[in-house]
C-alpha cells in the first residue's frame, strides 16, 4: 500500500505534503481515506474528511462538504479567502489539523484550493512564518478525483474555459504530487484474509 504509507508517514512526521490520488471508481478511494483516518485517529490527531457532493459526504467518517465547513464563498473569484477568522473555532481546528481529505474534487472550481490554500497560509503565519511560503501553509493536504468521470461544468462557458478552471490548472497543482491507484484495495484485502482463512484450517 504505497500510497497509504507515503501519506501517513508525511503525517506522522510532521511534513508538508500536497497530493492528488488518481483512480477509477474500481479502486476504491473510499477505502484508503478510511484506513488514513483511523491510522491517524489512533495516534490522536485531527483528520478532517471532505467531500465535494453532500451524498458522497456520508461515505467518509466524519465526512462534510467541503463548502461548509471551510466557509469557501458559493460566488468565487480568485481573490477570494474562506470566511474564517483568525480566533474562531474552526481557524484553531485547521491550525490543529493534522491532515486534510478533500475527495471529488474534480467538479469544483479551482479557486475553491486556491481560497483554502491562501487561508490556510494566513493562519499558520501566525505560529511559523516560514509556512507562509508553502503550500496549504504547510499542512498534508490530499485530493481524489477520476478525470475520466463527469468534469466542472460552468454555465455557458466553452471548453477551454472549463478546463482552465479544473484544479490541474491551479498554481497549486506544480506542488502536487500525483500517485495513482490501480487495485481494487477492498477486494485485495477480502481475498488476502481469505487466503489466511484458508491456511489456518489447513494447518489445523
Amino acid at each position: 500500500m504505497l500510497v497509504f504509507d507515503e501519506i501517513h508517514n508525511a503525517v506522522i512526521a510532521d511534513s508538508s505534503g500536497f497530493y492528488f490520488i488518481y483512480g477509477h471508481g474500481r479502486c476504491d478511494k473510499t477505502f484508503i481515506w478510511n484506513e488514513l483516518s483511523s491510522a491517524i485517529w489512533s495516534r490522536r490527531k485531527i483528520i478532517l474528511n471532505f467531500e465535494s457532493s453532500i451524498i458522497a459526504s456520508l461515505l467518509l467518517p466524519g465526512g462534510r462538504t467541503a463548502h461548509s465547513k471551510f466557509s469557501i464563498p458559493i460566488t468565487i473569484t480568485d481573490e477570494s479567502t474562506c470566511n474564517i477568522k483568525h480566533d474562531s473555532l474552526k481557524a484553531e481546528l485547521l491550525i490543529q489539523n493534522s491532515l486534510i481529505i478533500w475527495n471529488e474534487v474534480l467538479m469544483l472550481n479551482k479557486m475553491c484550493f486556491e481560497a483554502l490554500g491562501q487561508t490556510l497560509r494566513d493562519l499558520m503565519s501566525v505560529t511559523d512564518q516560514y509556512k507562509t511560503h508553502q503550500p496549504f501553509g504547510g499542512k498534508v493536504v490530499v485530493l481524489g478525483g477520476d478525470f475520466r468521470q463527469i468534469l466542472l461544468m460552468i454555465s455557458k462557458e466553452s471548453r477551454h474555459d472549463i478546463l482552465s478552471s479544473s484544479i490541474n490548472s491551479s498554481h497549486l497543482w506544480l506542488f502536487c504530487k500525483v500517485l495513482k491507484l490501480h487495485t481494487n484495495m477492498r477486494l485485495l484485502m477480502s481475498s488476502l484474509g481469505q487466503q489466511n482463512g484458508e491456511m489456518k484450517r489447513f494447518a489445523n
